[in-house]
């Protein structure tokens, strides 16, 4: 099964967004480190609508926290430097995408660190640098979905 990762998010409609896709995919998220907002927050609630008892969140304190929590788990990393496209990545059901918050992305160490296993969604205008959050979330988990098993039609 796939999970969902967010370091940091800052815009709480993103967030409640991704939970939703997570519930309606019954993908787990993970929420790493300080948010911009309070899950209890009203825009949150309303981007998730009434199927927040449908997602299986989990909170951790920082990346070291999310790493012992998956271990068996291959952990992926999204950002618009990724020089490897999720069109051209094998995904394996058991792997976390992990995505940065909303207005800086991951952290430079990380993405070096990981650079084999970070990737991008390719974009065709140059002039544009990046997609929302739950956008990117979206198209990266149903491709990860659609790569590992039959989702219907």
């Amino acid at each position: 099964m796939f999970s969902v990762a967010l370091i940091e998010p800052e815009i709480p409609q993103n967030t409640g967004n991704i939970a939703r896709l997570c519930a309606a995919t019954r993908t787990p998220l993970h929420i790493v480190g300080v948010t911009g907002f309070r899950l209890d927050d009203r825009a949150v609630r309303r981007a998730g609508l009434d199927y927040w008892d449908e997602v299986s969140i989990s909170r951790h304190r920082d990346l070291a926290q999310l790493y012992d929590s998956l271990p068996q788990a291959r952990l992926l990393y999204f950002s618009t430097k990724g020089e490897r496209s999720i069109w051209d990545y094998k995904f394996e059901p058991e792997d976390c995408l992990v995505f940065g918050p909303e207005t800086r992305g991951l952290p430079e160490e990380i993405l070096r660190s990981n650079w084999e296993r970070c990737l991008k969604i390719p974009m065709f205008n140059p002039r544009v640098r990046s997609l929302n959050l739950a956008n990117a979330v979206a198209i990266t988990l149903y491709e990860a979905l659609r790569q590992t098993r039959d989702i219907g039609s």
